[in-house]
């Protein structure tokens, strides 16, 4: 059975340490080979789902897709703390998930707004987040 085979059926099976272990070795970010930069980017994936945040933050720290990655996991899982603490260490998608996520669970009118002053007063990108969920849809009156 060929590598990638064997990494799909131990996922499927939560045998994440095998899964994990078979696609890491086959996976390189921004490799200009597309199959290693996909590999990693399912190398991330796994990491995630296998809950190993302490991996993912460690990666996180120089690498883009590992920082995604955890912070998306963190919004699914609705740990507003961890994502707070990432934003006002200067995590900048932190505060942008955290803002969506404040915003979808219904507490637009004042969270969202705070953390984006605590944590990126000057960032336009989050500023306009909270601003598309306080406007009301296209066509409401």
């Amino acid at each position: 059975m060929e590598w990638f085979e064997q990494a799909r059926a131990a996922e499927q099976l939560r045998d994440w340490d095998a899964a994990i272990a078979l696609v890491s070795a086959r996976a390189e970010c921004y490799s200009t080979d597309h199959y290693m930069h996909d590999n990693h980017l399912w190398h991330m994936d796994l990491l995630a789902r296998a809950e190993r945040f302490s991996e993912l933050t460690e990666l996180a720290l120089t690498d883009v897709h590992a920082r995604r990655r955890l912070n998306r996991s963190l919004r699914e899982r609705g740990m507003e703390a961890a994502l707070r603490s990432r934003a006002k260490d200067g995590d900048r998608d932190a505060l942008y998930v955290l803002a969506r996520l404040l915003c979808e669970t219904h507490r637009v009118q004042e969270a969202p707004h705070r953390a984006v002053q605590d944590f990126g007063p000057e960032d336009q990108y989050a500023h306009q987040i909270v601003a598309r969920f306080r406007s009301p849809p296209s066509g409401a009156q």
